[in-house]
């Protein structure tokens, strides 16, 4: 679960006094983006790595400072270095990268100084270390709060429903039907949105579909399988022995995870296809659509006529919220 803004706060002040004298780029820049993660409750590792390679023209090779797949990327530099450089190094990645997994936001500093550029609003905000409690909402994302926003008839409900869709029609060609393919979706939807939305630790799911199984699919449904008992587990009663990734997922109660559904087979497209949907932003898709969601992937024709159903929601909303 997301920390609290005034816990957020308080580490903020304490991030920026312990490192207020730092200037060293090659000594301490790793331990410096540790250390701001945690400021959100949150594992840098779990998260983003260090030194991605990314194939630039010519066949060179770059190597991003930091890179949090579909998130962040994060240009470092030593005290004093130029920071309109930075940005520039970061944006000629962008050619080496999956459109799946291009960022949302640009974030280069040289300890004393960030500057966060917002590639959706394209606005860009720039302030000294010591003002970092004043800009922390600005990192929300990192602890996976998102901006919310309601517009009628939002083309982001169609896509959204197009990349479950586009899963569903992969799966169920393969002749995996019924009963057990509707509740399986709607397991993966109850995932993606968790990992969005702070229900889990933001990217934990992506994590670890990435991270644990194999690129060819096979083993993808066993380690679906062991999630979903997981997380039908409250973590007290849950074997010590478990995977720390499994532990990293909370308990979900209500009986969701709890029917033994038969095992998936995957290929590696249908992973592909899995992936892509985790690369989905879910925070921007309310719950209160779910079902017409549902509903409209088990029909190809009914998906792009979704978003005649966010309307009237829209004007509720809008009404209630205050």
């Amino acid at each position: 679960m997301a920390l609290s803004w005034n816990e957020i706060k308080s580490r903020a002040i304490e991030f920026s006094k312990e490192w207020e004298n730092e200037t060293r780029e090659d000594a301490e820049a790793k331990s410096f983006w540790d250390a701001f993660f945690n400021i959100f409750g949150m594992s840098r590792k779990r998260l983003a790595s260090f030194e991605e390679p990314v194939k630039l023209l010519e066949k060179k090779t770059g190597y991003i400072d930091l890179f949090w797949k579909g998130n962040l990327i994060v240009e470092h530099k030593s005290a004093g270095k130029d920071l309109d450089a930075a940005y520039t190094q970061a944006t000629d990645y962008f050619e080496g990268i999956k459109e799946r997994d291009l960022p949302n936001y640009i974030l280069v500093s040289d300890f004393q100084r960030f500057r966060l550029y917002d590639l959706e609003t394209k606005t860009q905000t720039e302030f000294n270390l010591n003002d970092l409690v004043k800009h922390v909402r600005l990192f929300g994302f990192i602890a996976g709060y998102s901006k919310q926003e309601y517009k009628p008839e939002d083309p982001v409900n169609i896509k959204a429903a197009e990349k479950l869709g586009a899963l569903y029609d992969s799966i169920a060609e393969s002749g995996y039907g019924g009963h057990s393919l509707k509740m399986f979706l709607v397991r993966i939807l109850f995932c993606l949105f968790a990992d969005d939305t702070t229900i889990f630790n933001a990217g934990t799911f992506r994590h670890y579909i990435e991270n644990k199984t194999n690129i060819d699919g096979t083993d993808l449904g066993g380690y679906l399988t062991i999630l979903f008992q997981t997380l039908n587990t409250p973590v007290e009663k849950r074997q010590k022995t478990l995977d720390e990734d499994l532990f990293a997922f909370q308990y979900v109660n209500g009986g969701l995870f709890a029917e033994n559904l038969p095992l998936p087979s995957f290929n590696r497209d249908m992973r592909e296809k899995l992936i892509d949907a985790c690369a989905f932003d879910w925070s921007k898709i309310s719950p209160a659509i779910f079902g017409s969601m549902f509903q409209s992937v088990m029909d190809k024709s009914a998906r792009r006529h979704l978003g005649a159903h966010y309307t009237s929601e829209t004007n509720i909303l809008k009404l209630i919220k205050p």
